[in-house]
């Protein structure tokens, strides 16, 4: 995995069962954490009998030791070797008070080794120790295959995969989200609502288009910081065509909106691209959302803050950049391709042949020499995850839908920055789209990622989620 991750780690014991299988696993699971850069957080053989939990002493050991370090500690997982003591588990957790997501495994018997000496039982266990989270109300994760060998390939994608989870509940549950200018008056469907999103820990900034410009006005054409964001801009993509004074603008742009995200220690953006910027500052700013989107900065079109939230969700559990992008058109005859389409944005890891142009739909009606900095491109094939996150203010949720496909290498004859998809069942996607009311954005990020976005989405942030995962000969899914 790309990043260190800290994790709880609870050892769960009976102490008629064989002491060597605890030090087995616990030698086990630090060869595997030890691959997957993953730093445990779990009490030593000094502290309690093997390192184990056991009795109510140890749980309250455990309990202290997870709740101490709960600033660090990202989710827990709860290690099976034999049946567990299935209220020292519960209580560990409970008492650590960490509200973060749990990960069980249980350790599966061998048929010739059922003695007294290797047997485990973890499999009756691993009932018991749900069971009883269940009863104390605390969500929980589960493995795919109900007891698996902690060296097992199988659990080490699942662990994997439950680090992405982890990374997209504690990065949403603390986001501070900066919307720069309004919505743009023809888009209803960049609507949301902040309260839900706050209750959720999601919290959004604003500011006033007048204010950035009025700021970046004040900066001068040959202050030091411009001169270097220019070179910055220059360097970043190809801007052969692009007039100096229109990168000149982005960049006191880019300077101003920098120092006020700075102020409020703001992670991503949504930005008012049309028709303001147009028709006042004369430029497009997709280079500069698509320059803080490479920086794990996401930033969206359109004011949409709902969309940049999804933008980070799928980042954070992929690891690298995301990009908003409209369903935009069908692909020919092939009811399982579209393209994704935006005039646009999206970060340098999807294009490969990125470079800086103008935006020839909007310049229709805005003029194409006040459209400077919008990017073109082109992304190859490989893996995406899309999704989209959605308010329901008449619900008093929060929705979301999250799957996996294709980038594919399928001719594609247009403008803009773009790619042609192909995702499994798409025509029944489009239903549960269009039957529950989601927008015509969506972020994507170049990875396969959907089940741990779809686990943290619902399981620990309580929304409602649809994971596309269907054949497409089956009918969509009903309504919310």
């Amino acid at each position: 995995m790309a990043n260190s991750t800290c994790l709880g780690v609870i050892v769960g014991n009976r102490d008629f069962f064989p002491d060597v299988l605890i030090s087995e696993a616990r030698k086990d699971l630090t060869k595997l954490f030890s691959e997957l850069q993953i730093e445990p957080v779990w009490l030593s053989p000094e502290e309690s009998k093997l390192g184990a939990v056991e009795t109510w002493a140890d749980a309250q050991k455990c309990g202290d030791l997870l709740r101490k370090n709960r600033d660090r500690i990202e989710g827990i997982l709860v290690c099976l070797p034999n049946f567990g003591d299935e209220k020292g588990v519960a209580d560990s957790i409970r008492l650590a008070d960490t509200h973060i997501p749990i990960l069980v495994q249980a350790c599966p018997d061998d048929l010739d080794q059922f003695g007294l000496d290797r047997r485990r039982d973890a499999f009756c266990g691993k009932i018991s120790a749900c069971n009883n989270l269940r009863q104390y109300r605390i969500p929980y994760s589960l493995t795919r295959d109900h007891t698996v060998a902690i060296l097992d390939p199988r659990f080490r994608e699942d662990l994997v995969q439950f680090v992405q989870t982890c990374k997209v509940v504690r990065g949403l549950s603390r986001v501070r989200i900066g919307a720069v200018g309004a919505r743009p008056n023809a888009f209803n469907t960049t609507r949301f609502s902040e309260k839900l999103l706050e209750a959720s820990g999601i919290t959004v900034n604003t500011i006033d288009l007048s204010e950035v410009f009025g700021n970046a006005a004040k900066i001068s054409s040959d202050d030091k910081r411009v001169e270097q964001r220019v070179e910055k801009i220059r360097s970043y993509a190809d801007a052969s065509k692009v007039p100096n004074e229109a990168i000149v603008r982005m960049a006191k742009f880019a300077l101003v909106v920098d120092d006020w995200m700075q102020s409020l220690s703001i992670t991503a953006t949504a930005i008012q691209c049309w028709s303001s910027l147009q028709k006042n500052f004369g430029v497009n700013v997709c280079t500069i959302m698509s320059m803080m989107s490479e920086q794990m900065l996401p930033s969206a079109c359109e004011v949409d803050i709902a969309g940049v939230v999804g933008m980070y969700a799928l980042q954070l559990a992929g690891g690298s950049p995301s990009a908003l992008v409209d369903w935009n058109n069908n692909y020919g005859g092939d009811p399982e391709k579209c393209v994704f389409f935006h005039c646009g944005n999206w970060a340098k890891d999807f294009l490969p042949d990125i470079r800086i142009a103008t935006a020839p739909i909007l310049g229709t009606t805005l003029g194409e020499e006040n459209t400077f900095g919008a990017l073109e491109g082109r992304t190859l094939a490989g893996p995406v995850t899309f999704g989209r996150v959605s308010t329901d203010d008449l619900s008093g949720k929060i929705t979301a839908y999250v799957g996996e496909g294709e980038f594919t290498n399928d001719p594609l004859k247009t403008f803009g920055t773009r790619a042609v998809v192909k995702v499994a069942g798409l025509p029944a996607l489009m239903h549960v789209i269009c039957q529950n009311g989601f927008e015509h954005h969506a972020a994507m990020n170049r990875s396969h990622t959907a089940a741990a976005v779809a686990e943290a989405l619902g399981r620990y942030l309580g929304w409602d989620v649809y994971h596309h995962q269907r054949p497409s000969d089956l009918p969509p899914l009903p309504a919310f």
